[in-house]
């Protein structure tokens, strides 16, 4: 045997030496190794963290992968619990240890995992995937329990023969929603009392007449307000018209007022407080502007600050505010850090922001949490938030979140929220859907409504109509944008994202200064044009109807519906953007041959502002219905429409 051939021979033993003393010294099965195996698990396939291909050439990288893998056999029932939706469990198992996972799903009742890094990270990674494993399977046993407690009372001497049922007995609906109402009371019995009412009148409150109270709601915008609840109606508490009225025994409120140099409430504001201090749902319908945020916050903070279980035992967020997008999240979480009081913490949550680091917030324990639906609801399946202890719910904008379809996502949150909360619901408009929505989640609630209940005309503002045609409507912006004096500010709405992307692009090449917001663009490129508007660093923002509600920009002077939207509601809103706060604004809108079905809603809302209805769209509405009439004869007559049809045989 040559020097050569010893040395090798020797290095090869202490290889196997050393593999031999791995293996000795882990205390969990490692994975056969061989041609088959290998081969097998080519075969599988798989992404990081879900179900893997182990083998030799995608072998993942960490930190201590020198180290052998740490493996062991988990239940094919439980790879889900692990895994997480959308693989967001195990992704947060790996970065938090620092480790990379794998699971191998077996042919018979075990899946195979194998974890590596260093040992400690390993060991660490293996107690987060047990305790995970533990909790699951505590949950599973108390859900075989409630099922069979759930079970209807019925007769169990039921005859069986080759699985073929025998005087199957009769199911009792009664006695199943007996239990229903049971298992609810059960889920909900451990939670600690609500204290809800804490207003107490003032005297120059309590002593207005009837006819002052009266004669100060139609001067502030002619409120209205009604009692929802069934047979006996409560009296309509009187608004309280200075910020004294609502919060004398709340001195840190009035200090935070002061510092904003507020000289009164706004209208809603006044007739809001004393419903929500008292403990009692609201509905609240007004124009964007109004100050809806701040009838609700305020009530809010003293809610939470003012309950029996002080706030360091609560074990979860007291207050929920939901809204339908992140830029109006943004700006009620800037309202509550601006007033903020007694030190209460509140937190973001949004889709398109950092997951990790809105799931490390958490964490840290909040008070109030604002939040758009789909990203809540993502945490909330995933039993990164316990919206448990939440005893005031705020719906923010109940009519967007309606139209953006986060109905479902909704439905989900509330199962987990307390039935007995306060809540509270704001919207722009009051539809069907929002009716239905507040039917089903509100108990026994006021409703508080700004101008007429179906659409409130903008007062405020200066509405010019121009019919015009697709071809010209670039000349008309052009026109506008040359006549802009220093001061003034605008919106340009467009209905497609593309557009705004054009004409953001037009004019950036004629050097003008613009920014544009649309859904396609990054949450952080949103955020600094919103900056930048706000500040006045550009004058001209160019938005899609994302950006029609929660914009809070008080000093904008112009709206430009370069695009006409999709409803006359949309319309309202987007007019709403401007006169805010008691200023006045002015808005054009461009109505082409494609808007004709609107034309008549539009001249409506316009009579109702007192304003000046154009010729052009007095015809163009005139040409519609005749338009509509004439094709339902047509149906009626049973005349083909349009061209006649050619057969061919």
């Amino acid at each position: 045997m040559s020097k050569q051939e010893a040395g090798a021979n020797a290095s090869s033993r202490v290889v196997a030496s050393r593999r031999s003393s791995a293996v000795s010294r882990a205390p969990e099965r490692r994975p056969a190794e061989g041609p088959n195996r290998r081969g097998q698990e080519a075969r599988r396939g798989g992404r990081g963290g879900g179900w893997t291909n182990p083998s030799g050439l995608q072998q993942p990288v960490a930190p201590g992968l020198r180290e052998p893998p740490l493996c062991f056999g988990l239940k094919n029932a439980w790879v889900g619990a692990v895994i997480g939706r959308g693989g967001s469990k195990i992704k947060d198992i790996q970065s938090t240890t620092n480790t990379k996972i794998q699971i191998t799903k077996g042919h018979l009742e075990e899946a195979e995992v194998r974890i590596f890094g260093s040992k400690v990270m390993q060991a660490k990674a293996k107690t987060v995937i047990d305790n995970l494993v533990k909790k699951q399977e505590n949950y599973s046993s108390k859900l075989r329990t409630d099922i069979g407690a759930f079970q209807p009372s019925v007769g169990r001497d039921v005859k069986t023969d080759n699985n073929v049922t025998e005087n199957q007995p009769l199911i009792d609906w009664d006695q199943i929603r007996e239990d229903a109402l049971k298992w609810g009371k059960k889920k909900w019995e451990d939670l600690p009392p609500i204290k809800k009412n804490f207003y107490v009148e003032s005297e120059a409150t309590s002593t207005m007449s009837q006819v002052q109270v009266d004669n100060w709601r139609k001067e502030n915008y002619n409120i209205m307000c009604d009692d929802l609840k069934e047979n006996e109606k409560r009296s309509i508490p009187n608004p309280t018209c200075k910020f004294e009225d609502a919060f004398q025994r709340y001195p840190e409120v009035m200090e935070n007022i002061k510092k904003a140099g507020f000289q009164k409430p706004t209208p809603i504001q006044s007739q809001s407080w004393p419903i929500v201090l008292q403990g009692i749902d609201l509905i609240g319908v007004a124009q964007t502007g109004t100050g809806k945020t701040l009838s609700y916050l305020m009530p809010g903070f003293i809610h939470l600050d003012s309950q029996p279980v002080i706030r360091g035992q609560r074990n979860g967020p007291g207050m929920l505010v939901l809204t339908p997008t992140r830029e109006l999240a943004l700006q009620v979480e800037a309202e509550c850090s601006k007033y903020s009081y007694k030190g209460l913490k509140s937190v973001c949550i949004y889709g398109g922001g950092d997951r990790n680091g809105q799931i490390q917030d958490l964490k840290k324990g909040v008070d109030i949490i604002i939040a758009t639906p789909g990203r809540l609801n993502d945490l909330q399946m995933n039993n990164f938030v316990n919206l448990r202890s939440v005893t005031y719910l705020v719906l923010d904008e109940a009519d967007k979140m309606l139209d953006m379809g986060f109905e479902p996502q909704i439905m989900k949150i509330l199962l987990d929220v307390r039935p007995d909360r306060q809540t509270i619901m704001t919207s722009a408009t009051w539809p069907y859907a929002v009716r239905r929505l507040a039917q089903s989640y509100l108990k026994e609630p006021m409703i508080v409504y700004v101008g007429t209940l179906d659409l409130m005309a903008v007062s405020t503002v200066k509405q010019n109509i121009i019919v015009t045609t697709e071809e010209e409507k670039c000349s008309h912006i052009q026109t506008f944008l040359e006549s802009m004096s220093p001061k003034d500010k605008v919106i340009v709405f467009v209905s497609r994202k593309a557009t705004a992307d054009h004409l953001s692009s037009d004019l950036i090449l004629r050097h003008v200064s613009v920014e544009s917001l649309h859904g396609n663009r990054e949450q952080s490129d949103r955020e600094r044009a919103l900056e930048n508007f706000k500040t006045g660093k550009v004058r001209i923002l160019i938005a899609t109807d994302l950006a029609s509600r929660g914009l809070d920009v008080l000093d904008i002077t112009h709206v430009y519906n370069y695009d006409f939207p999709r409803n006359i509601e949309e319309y309202v809103h987007r007019v709403g953007r401007t006169g805010r706060a008691g200023r006045t604004g002015i808005s054009i809108t461009l109505l082409t041959r494609n808007d004709w079905r609107v034309a008549g809603e539009l001249i409506n809302i316009l009579e109702r502002a007192q304003q000046s209805i154009p010729e052009d769209l007095v015809a163009m509405a005139k040409r519609y219905e005749a338009n509509k009439l004439k094709k339902e004869m047509e149906e009626k007559l049973g005349k083909p429409q349009g061209k006649p049809q050619r057969f061919y045989y």
